[in-house]
């Protein structure tokens, strides 16, 4: 007899997959000034912009999930959605995991920075990875619920 993986294997393991793939790109070395032309303030706009940019995102990805999950109601097998939507599903909710965790980690480290403290490469790695895992995840979410969607 075969192991079958739970519904929705997929999607939990590819979640950390696209985070670790990312961090894993080449990381630079040294430090660097979070704020652009070493201007005090200067990354305060484009903060405001990224985190504009994942409440975005996060709120698409959550609202997504609660319009599916809410709307089995609707379609009749006991309350259930078909288990091949768990994979899109968990990636979205990653994508919301993950911009969460990018609003606070880039939050701190620019209020560590402003205390003094150096922006290393692994902090710059790890921002990009939460910012663009959430992105990806987001995008592969959707498009694999509408291959699922227009089956």
């Amino acid at each position: 007899m075969c192991w079958h993986p739970f519904p929705g294997f997929t999607g939990a393991i590819l979640g950390p997959l696209v985070l670790a793939g990312i961090y894993a790109i080449p990381q630079r070395s040294g430090t660097y000034n979070i704020n652009p032309q070493d201007k005090e303030g200067a990354f305060e706009p484009i903060l405001a912009r990224y985190i504009r940019g994942a409440e975005f995102i996060i709120g698409i990805a959550s609202t997504s999930i609660v319009l599916l999950a809410g709307s089995s109601v609707f379609h009749g097998q006991s309350g259930h959605i078909p288990w091949v939507f768990a994979t899109p599903l968990l990636l979205l909710a990653w994508s919301v995991v993950f911009g969460a965790a990018f609003m606070i980690w880039l939050n701190h480290c620019y209020e560590v920075h402003q205390h003094g403290a150096q922006y290393t490469a692994q902090s710059y790695s790890l921002t990009e990875a939460l910012g663009f895992g959430s992105l990806i995840c987001f995008v592969c979410g959707y498009v694999w619920l509408i291959f699922l969607v227009t089956q």
